[in-house]
This record gives structure tokens, sequence and C-alpha cells, in this order.
């Protein structure tokens, strides 16, 4: 993903580079930060979701739409792009 976009910034002209694979492996490394972040805001979804289990058993609530709601919200608080 990260060779395909320096590729494409290079040739629609818009950066020249001089070290095209550090820079590609550094997009690399800001891509796999990002993809961690959003899986440990995952993790806490679901740990916030089955602490109310019962809950949402109880009242039909839909797992799924819970999920992205409280996703969003902690997202949006903590500044991280989904």
């Amino acid at each position: 993903m990260a060779f395909i976009i320096v590729r494409n910034l290079v040739k629609e002209g818009k950066v020249i580079l001089e070290d095209r694979g550090r820079i590609v492996e550094s997009i690399s490394g800001l891509i796999s930060e990002d993809f961690q972040k959003e899986d440990q805001l995952d993790q806490e979804v679901r740990e916030i979701l089955s602490k109310h289990m019962e809950k949402i058993r109880k009242d039909n609530i839909e797992y799924q739409t819970m999920f992205r709601m409280i996703k969003t919200k902690l997202a949006k608080e903590r500044n991280i792009v989904l």
C-alpha cells in the first residue's frame, strides 16, 4: 500500500524523492501504527460491550450497531481516523 502511495505521488509530480525506499518504509510504519491503534480500539470496545452484555441481550440491542457507535465515539474523542 505504501509503495503504491509513493509511486502515485511521484508519478503525479507531487513529490520528488531521493530515497524512495526510506519513504516507503516510513509510510508503511505509519500505516501499521494506525492499524494497531484501530485494533486496540476494537479490543477496548469489545471489553466495554462485554461488561454490558446482559443489558444488551435483555434490551434486545444489536451488538454491531452498539459496537460501531462506541467505536466512532471513542475514535472521535481520541482523534483516531477510521
